[in-house]
């Protein structure tokens, strides 16, 4: 959520960084709203004044030793002063009323709005404007035609079944599938933890608090899934259960860092016909989540250091990858800036998402308000940063591709193999 003081004393340049997002926001409405709640609270505080120095003055009377007659007449049905209090707590319960109904208004309108981009971030429409930031390995060459992962699977992962289940996009993992997506899962959890992060296994099953916190809700409930009869959502990735793990709370010894395993769940509103092959795009998928909370100051480089993190563990498994900072039109909704990391796929010849670390700044931290206590003493809101640490079946997926051998098997990354057991796999 955005700071609404500076909504209202930087409209111009507020409009000017959301614009560059492609989010045209009537702030005048916001700023209309916020003034008419700073005038019903000024009136309200004067209404409040006056009553309580009523009641310094009956109680000073009262002290001053006036007999009965005269407090009775100061009080009668007729006197100005018992007028006086009788419509001031009928005006402070309008007053109450609309400035309860005010602060709805004013949190639905906010509560929309986008995070602003930071200054660094690359001003862009979509993905075709999102500048290479590094580059890391070669393209592994092949003697033969290579295959994409779901021609390679075999029986070890059954979309057919997984679909006669569940529906489209859910897959069942078996034999030599099974054991390397938790291989997978293993090493990225053992990697993050040797690497300062504290391990977490996240609920499943989450508030709607939560996602409007961290800013799934309201602005995509489309893409969540919804258990009507208990009032939760599954999780959509485990930045949302993490990082509301310290809602409401003051915290200490910034930064903080956790690493957290969980199954996600989308519905993947809108991307029929992308991506329908194989584990890219599925409505059930395992991830590894990186979560940051830091202090302002510290953000930018904590961010640098989540990408570092993520990258590391292709580092490890020697696949071939590029980093893109996106553009403020391709950024998701809470980010103020993001770096996704792409792995390369030859089957299909193309780049392919397999994390996206992002620094929130304070947007979450606000609707989830959590706040540290600086330096001066003064409290203040941290900054949130989440990355994919990585997306398990798109690992799974790149790996199988970039390390076929032409007989169909599948060579194991040296940093799989005390997990795996073995150097070599047939799925």
């Amino acid at each position: 959520m955005l700071d609404i003081k500076q909504i209202i004393t930087d409209a111009d340049y507020v409009r000017e960084r959301l614009l560059t997002r492609g989010a045209d926001i009537p702030l005048e409405k916001i700023i209309k709203a916020a003034a008419r709640r700073k005038q019903l609270i000024a009136e309200s505080d004067e209404l409040k004044r006056k009553r309580n120095e009523l009641s310094r003055l009956i109680g000073r009377l009262k002290n001053e030793g006036k007999d009965a007659l005269d407090l009775q007449s100061f009080l009668s049905e007729d006197s100005r002063a018992l007028r006086e209090v009788k419509e001031s707590a009928v005006r402070m319960e309008r007053l109450d009323k609309e400035l309860k109904e005010l602060e709805v208004e004013l949190e639905q309108l906010l509560l929309v709005i986008p995070n602003l981009p930071d200054a660094s971030v690359p001003i862009g429409k979509d993905e075709r404007d999102n500048p290479v930031y590094r580059i890391h390995g070669d393209k592994p060459v092949f003697s033969f035609q290579p295959k994409a992962h779901w021609d390679l699977a075999g029986d070890s992962l059954d979309f057919e079944r997984g679909a006669k289940i569940s529906g489209a996009r859910f897959t069942i993992l078996k034999a030599a599938g099974a054991r390397l997506e938790r291989a997978l899962i293993n090493f990225m959890m053992d990697l993050h933890a040797q690497n300062g992060y504290t391990e977490v296994i996240p609920p499943l099953m989450i508030k709607a608090d939560a996602l409007q916190a961290t800013g799934q809700l309201p602005k995509f409930q489309e893409e969540l899934f919804w258990c009507e009869r208990d009032g939760l959502y599954l999780s959509p990735t485990a930045e949302v259960p993490v990082t509301n793990m310290f809602a409401g709370e003051v915290l200490t010894n910034l930064p903080l860092s956790y690493t957290a395993y969980s199954a996600c769940f989308r519905r993947e509103a809108g991307s029929y016909g992308k991506d329908v092959r194989g584990l890219i795009r599925q409505h059930q998928f395992n991830k590894v989540e990186l979560v940051k909370f830091s202090t302002p100051e510290e953000s930018m480089n904590e961010l640098e250091k989540m990408l570092d993190s993520a990258s590391l563990a292709l580092d490890q498994l020697g696949l071939h990858y590029r980093v893109v900072v996106l553009c403020t039109g391709d950024m998701g909704f809470a980010a103020a800036k993001t770096y996704d990391i792409e792995v390369w796929m030859p089957a299909q010849g193309v780049y392919r998402e397999i994390s996206s670390c992002s620094n929130c700044k304070d947007f979450q931290a606000r609707r989830a308000n959590i706040r540290y206590r600086g330096g001066d003493g003064k409290l203040a809101y941290v900054h949130t940063l989440n990355g994919s640490g990585l997306a398990v079946g798109r690992t799974m997926a790149a790996i199988i591709e970039n390390c076929q051998n032409e007989d169909g098997s599948i060579n194991i990354p040296t940093a799989l193999r005390q997990y795996m057991r073995t150097d070599k796999m047939q799925l």
